[in-house]
């Protein structure tokens, strides 16, 4: 059998680091060709280190990386993208890591590749600091997410009698992963009120290409409710809270 190559080059966005030992840190990486891994940078919290300043969260990254014993280390790094102001403004930092930590809590270390995944996460950012709504774009990014994970709702059909949608109010089950009519969900349990203007604009942004859904005029509580049902229904999928929506509320306040 051919001998397996010490060192490898990526292409990867830093989703979260941590200190190790005296002067090394481990970062967590979503990369474009082996998916989330963890790695080793040797040094990088001495001053003088040259790595440093690359393995920031939400940077884009091309690295070098050796395979040890351990986790791979990091032995060149260039940037791509740095994304400079989801550093520089503070709702932007919050939104950012909102973006990151959903990708990190639905991922697992050396799942594979994932080209779509890591295209919706550099696109992502980059809109982030671009002109368009952020609302738009992390509403965007929460419906293309669950397309590629597997969990895309059912918003067009009841998911209980899969007779279609009627234009008036409906509910969402989680647990059903879609819209409920209100025939089928009179007394059980478990189920959210959905308006039928929310759940329009929740079908615009699945059918929806980005720049068509750019296009949409949301009022302020409609997005309220269509921001509080999507992360109530990452939590359910997740079985537990998200860390940035708490941020992302005092930072807005």
């Amino acid at each position: 059998m051919p001998e397996q190559p010490r060192s490898f080059r990526t292409e990867a966005v830093v989703l979260r680091h941590s200190n190790w030992g005296e002067a090394d840190r481990i970062l967590t990486l979503f990369s474009r060709e082996q998916g989330k891994l963890r790695v080793i940078a040797k040094g990088a919290r001495k001053i003088r280190s040259r790595k440093a300043g690359h393995l920031e969260p939400f940077t884009h990254i091309t690295l070098q990386l050796a395979k040890s014993r351990d986790l791979p280390i990091i032995t060149q790094v260039e940037t791509i993208n740095p994304f400079m102001r989801l550093h520089e403004d503070l709702t932007l930092t919050g939104y950012a890591s909102y973006v990151l930590e959903l990708l990190d809590r639905f991922t697992y270390d050396q799942e594979g590749g994932n080209q779509l995944l890591f295209q919706l996460l550099t696109d992502t950012l980059a809109r982030l600091c671009g002109p368009d709504e952020i609302f738009i774009v992390v509403r965007y990014y929460e419906m293309r997410l669950l397309d590629y994970l597997g969990f895309r709702p059912q918003l067009f059909e009841c998911a209980n009698c899969r007779e279609p949608i009627q234009p008036v109010n409906q509910f969402f089950s989680p647990s059903a992963g879609g819209a409920i009519c209100p025939k089928c969900g009179n007394g059980l349990p478990g189920l959210w009120p959905i308006s039928l203007e929310t759940l329009k604009y929740l079908r615009h942004f699945q059918r929806s290409n980005y720049n068509q859904a750019t296009r949409a005029n949301i009022p302020a509580d409609l997005q309220k409710e269509i921001e509080t049902l999507m992360q109530a229904y990452f939590t359910y999928l997740l079985e537990r809270g998200l860390n940035t929506p708490g941020f992302m509320k005092k930072v807005r306040s």
